[in-house]
């Protein structure tokens, strides 16, 4: 089943840049979007990240890569866990492309995605960054989930 909200990614990355450019925020250094799993990928026909992410870099003039970050296990979604186990569902989720490991050296990286359930998922992929050499990681989301009971 194709996800029916393609349509909306132009829209959506405008409401990321107009937040930005209303910001005191520097200039992001590299978009990665948050990577969806081959299985994601084959059901919905894209990954909803990367049509933000690739939208919002041209707005902003700044790189945007969606080969960099890999989702290297395929995960059941958040909401099937309960937040404290949400942590270990992601871990050893995600990985940056072996023979590119050197392009992060340094580096500010800003990951993108369109919802955050809890932060379990943003958390792992920015040790995973971070532990290949980014000198920052910054998450940009659209929306954020409400906590469980409240």
């Amino acid at each position: 089943m194709k996800f029916p909200a393609l349509d909306l990614a132009p829209a959506l990355a405008r409401c990321l840049a107009d937040v930005w450019a209303a910001s005191a925020w520097p200039q992001p250094g590299l978009l990665l979007p948050v990577p969806s799993s081959p299985q994601r990928l084959r059901d919905r026909g894209y990954n909803q990240a990367w049509e933000i992410a690739r939208r919002l870099a041209r707005r902003l003039r700044c790189d945007a890569d969606a080969r960099l970050l890999l989702r290297i296990k395929d995960t059941p979604h958040q909401l099937a866990f309960p937040p404290e186990r949400r942590a270990a569902n992601v871990r050893g989720a995600f990985a940056v492309e072996p023979t590119r490991r050197a392009e992060l050296r340094g580096r500010e990286v800003t990951l993108v995605d369109d919802v955050m359930t809890t932060d379990a998922t943003a958390v792992e992929m920015a040790e995973v960054l971070r532990q290949a050499g980014a000198a920052q990681v910054n998450v940009w989301v659209l929306a954020r989930t409400p906590a469980p009971g409240g």
